[in-house]
């Protein structure tokens, strides 16, 4: 353990995808280093990047297919804190990040299920997940490690709308980046 206080330290800014099917499904994905962890796509926003710009290359390295379009966003960025075995151990962030704070998109799956490749052809990193499935919305906070719960259930509220629309087989209006209304 190191004498770090958290608190004292930054939130690594990041993205968040939801990614809805033509039945109002979301992807989630095992994760390698934690069988039985399932999460949705997620990563690091880059300097200078524009958060809908990162949504879109996380998908393609995480998943290895960009075909989707975002159809919401929401209003408010959602923080979580990682916990001490995380944080300072062997933890990927090693001490620099107390946790993360997100920006969460939906987005609208335009490919093939055949599209969806976890094989690390376009990640930088080593591959994340070990194998994928669509699931309802309102499962994904039982699925997900304990300390991002929170951060799934206000996901699942506030995109609970979309799933349901897509459900019904409703028509979405598009949706445009802040400096582009």
């Amino acid at each position: 353990m190191t004498n770090i206080d958290p608190a004292q330290l930054p939130y690594r800014l990041g993205v968040g995808l939801c990614l809805f099917n033509r039945k109002g499904l979301v992807l989630c994905a095992e994760r390698l280093d934690r069988p039985g962890a399932w999460q949705m796509p997620q990563g690091g926003i880059q300097k200078n990047e524009e958060p809908h710009i990162a949504a879109l290359r996380e998908l393609k390295e995480e998943i290895g297919t960009d075909k989707a379009e975002i159809i919401a966003m929401l209003p408010e960025k959602l923080r979580y804190e990682f916990p001490d075995w995380l944080q300072y151990r062997d933890g990927v962030f090693r001490g620099k990040y107390r946790g993360q704070e997100q920006t969460w998109f939906a987005l609208r799956y335009l490919g093939e299920d055949s599209d969806i490749r976890l094989t690390n052809e376009h990640e930088p990193e080593h591959p994340e997940f070990s194998s994928w499935r669509w699931a309802k919305l309102s499962e994904m906070p039982k699925l997900i490690v304990e300390f991002k719960r929170p951060v799934y259930k206000q996901v699942a509220g506030g995109f609970l709308f979309i799933s349901e629309a897509l459900e019904r087989g409703d028509k979405l209006p598009p949706w445009r980046p802040r400096n582009q209304i």
